[in-house]
């Protein structure tokens, strides 16, 4: 058994930890860059002692965005980045902070559709705040960025986008809106699927995937239903923090690897999109595998844990979880989604590979 495992340099988790985001914010740069989402002030209030300038991500992160972050960042001579928000955000962080502290632009950097080249230079000094459960970005390697021109999201990675210190402080999931919720708690059970049966696996993925499972199964439903509790909101933050460190270990499959394209073609939320295509992707999978590959018995257990795809599936209607048509995908876009899938680099670790026309299969099913 060899394996690898790296995620953030600290971790501080539970109900009032945002308290000590200024003192730790301090102890690494003079001047930070505060990346947000679209409604800033609703964290200004944790940061009024931090010299700091604000940068908003109004939605899911582009290139052209963290340009300019990256542009304003040093006009204002910040030596340090902070995002405070959902995966968006953070993603953007990450990105920023890693690209202030290499020459060049974005494209040199980005996967499958830029240069790819090596981020050879550590990201400056980053701290990740979650205020979803969903995404685990505060422990990820890679900051995912859509491409208009190329039509698709692709990542920057390396190994020093791990953030120095991750704050999960659950209480800042409390007023997210239903929608969101539901969306964010679905990727992260998606993300913690997805490494589970990944080819990259590894004894400690699993752990911290089975056990995410466990809370998002138990606890999903709630938080949507109850936003006010806490037990729910706290079992969703960890579970969604476990989803992160799994997934930059592990490695995603199948949702993923149609995400990519998806989120990049159209105006389409992630977490939701990575939702309903979760059961038709299960389904093709272990089709798959039962033909091709049947010594592969891991979706077993997690049929076992989730109470199968139906329960994956009535969970979906519950949270009022769209189909792809409400972003105006139709039968005609299929063919070029399924092929850029792919290419997309989540899709190599799927538990096992899929044809064309099992790409197209899962689309049409999720329609």
């Amino acid at each position: 058994m060899r394996f690898e495992f790296a995620t953030a340099q600290r971790i501080l988790f539970g109900p009032g930890t945002i308290k000590d985001l200024v003192p730790a914010a301090q102890s690494l740069g003079r001047r930070a860059l505060i990346v947000t989402g679209r409604t800033p002030d609703r964290i200004r209030r944790h940061v009024q002692s931090l010299d700091a300038t604000f940068f908003s991500i109004p939605g899911e992160p582009t290139v052209d965005e963290v340009r300019n972050g990256v542009q304003y960042a040093r006009a204002e001579s910040c030596d340090i980045v902070i995002a405070i928000g959902g995966g968006s955000a953070i993603d953007a962080g990450k990105a920023i902070a890693v690209l202030l502290a290499n020459s060049g632009e974005p494209l040199d950097y980005l996967e499958v559709v830029g240069r790819g080249a090596p981020l050879t230079n550590p990201s400056l000094p980053f701290i990740a705040v979650p205020t979803t459960a969903g995404t685990g970005s505060e422990a990820t390697r890679n900051a995912v960025l859509a491409s208009p021109e190329h039509r698709v999201k692709a990542s920057l990675r390396s190994a020093s986008m791990l953030p120095r210190i991750a704050i999960i402080d659950p209480d800042l999931t409390l007023d997210l809106p239903s929608h969101i919720t539901a969306s964010t708690g679905l990727d992260a059970l998606t993300q913690l699927i997805e490494p589970y049966v990944s080819i990259r696996a590894n004894a400690f993925t699993d752990m911290l995937a089975l056990d995410g499972i466990t809370k998002a199964v138990a606890h999903l439903r709630e938080a949507y239903s109850n936003p006010s509790n806490t037990e729910a909101r706290q079992a969703m933050s960890l579970a969604s923090l476990c989803s992160g460190m799994a997934l930059a270990n592990a490695g995603l499959g199948a949702v993923h690897g149609f995400a990519a394209p998806i989120g990049g073609m159209f105006s389409a939320p992630h977490g939701a999109v990575c939702a309903i295509l979760l059961p038709p992707v299960i389904r093709a999978n272990i089709r798959a595998l039962a033909s091709r590959s049947p010594q592969n018995t891991r979706y077993q257990t997690i049929l076992q844990l989730t109470g199968g795809i139906e329960w994956i599936e009535e969970t979906c209607r519950r949270l009022n979880i769209p189909p792809l048509r409400t972003y105006g995908i139709d039968r005609t876009h299929l063919n070029e989604i399924a092929e850029k899938a792919a290419q997309a680099s989540s899709m190599k670790a799927n538990p096992i590979p899929l044809t064309h026309t099992e790409l197209i299969e899962i689309l049409e099913q999720a329609l």
